[in-house]
């Protein structure tokens, strides 16, 4: 049977929850997205992280923990903070740059972490560490290959950018050498860093670029049996809009406290949740959520609003094409 990209439209009921439990990091990965003047450089303790966790928790919806940082594996609390999450009912996933600080692997087992996902932007060395450092590549496949061998459920996730596109085809094999069955490709974010990164090698890909080479390396990958995500970015003609914002659940937490529902929001404090003194507290005035509604030609408010330079007009100044909500996924496999 032939493999078909799907869009994956918003789920009721389902909600993902990305908690940065802290914004330290081992790596100064060139497009790293954390903003700590925004994010804050706390560390959540044990009791604020099961606190905060406790507010999001919800038996009756399906709930995603995607424990994030900075490096999350530096937090010496994770494997705590993973089996709270479990005992909470939540579906548990560690976003890790490879390193696995505190044997991390030895301090959980497959059945607490639902999934181990490794950052990893090229297939080789020199294609990868020149954007997340010296030396990472060949760590970050060693840990793969011993959470694998463990019998962790591993996928990786491949952040698409000018500097890596040409090697994105290259990673169907090494995933098949690794054993990896999940791949997520994802589409370079304009805050952090990439917002205000001097070098253009290290920035987003045209949308002829995202098209020609994309949705054929996921064919290609799920020709191969691994399963691929990516987000949908550019809408057909006859493809109906939707923002998370209204018709999803997600929110990202940092340790600061601030609450986001929108990732493209999260270099600018306009948070539409803050949470003090352990309670969710929604934000009055101008903030984030107060664009969702907003219905424009070029698709996503935000996407127009925050980094406008991803759109293309014609000669009367009508959108050549619509941005899609950054967290409408496509899959193959």
């Amino acid at each position: 049977m032939k493999n078909i990209a799907r869009t994956v439209g918003f789920k009721p009921g389902e909600r993902n929850i990305f908690f940065h439990i802290l914004t330290a990091c081992n790596l100064s990965c060139r497009h790293c997205y954390i903003n700590k003047k925004q994010h804050g450089t706390e560390q959540l303790s044990k009791e604020q992280i099961v606190k905060w966790m406790t507010l999001f928790a919800d038996a009756d919806k399906k709930s995603n923990m995607i424990f994030l940082g900075g490096e999350p594996t530096l937090h010496p609390d994770l494997p705590f903070a993973i089996e709270k999450a479990k005992e909470l009912g939540y579906f548990v996933t560690v976003d890790s740059n490879g390193y696995l600080f505190h044997e991390l692997l030895h301090k959980t087992t497959p059945g607490l972490l639902d999934f181990l996902s490794f950052s990893l932007d090229g297939p080789d060395s020199q294609t990868n560490d020149p954007i997340r450092g010296e030396g990472v590549f060949d760590i970050c496949t060693a840990n793969i290959a011993r959470a694998v061998s463990a019998g962790f459920h591993v996928s990786v996730i491949y952040t698409v950018s000018r500097k890596n596109l040409h090697a994105l085809h290259r990673m169907v094999p090494l995933l098949e050498k690794l054993q990896v069955k999940k791949f997520f490709i994802q589409v370079l974010g304009l805050r952090g860093k990439s917002a205000r990164a001097d070098s253009e090698e290290v920035s987003r890909v045209s949308r002829e670029q995202w098209l020609d080479t994309v949705p054929e390396v996921a064919r290609l990958a799920a020709e191969k049996g691994i399963h691929v995500t990516y987000p949908k970015v550019f809408l057909l003609a006859e493809e109906k809009f939707e923002c998370a914002g209204l018709v999803a659940e997600n929110y990202f937490i940092f340790p600061n406290g601030r609450v986001y529902q929108c990732p493209l929001c999260e270099d600018h404090p306009i948070n539409a949740y803050m949470i003090e003194n352990n309670r969710l507290v929604k934000n009055e005035g101008l903030d984030e959520d107060s664009f969702f509604k907003l219905n424009i030609a070029e698709g996503c408010v935000m996407n127009k609003l925050l980094q406008p330079d991803t759109i293309e007009y014609d000669d009367k100044g009508v959108p050549l094409y619509r941005i899609s909500c950054c967290l409408l996924k496509q899959e193959i496999g």
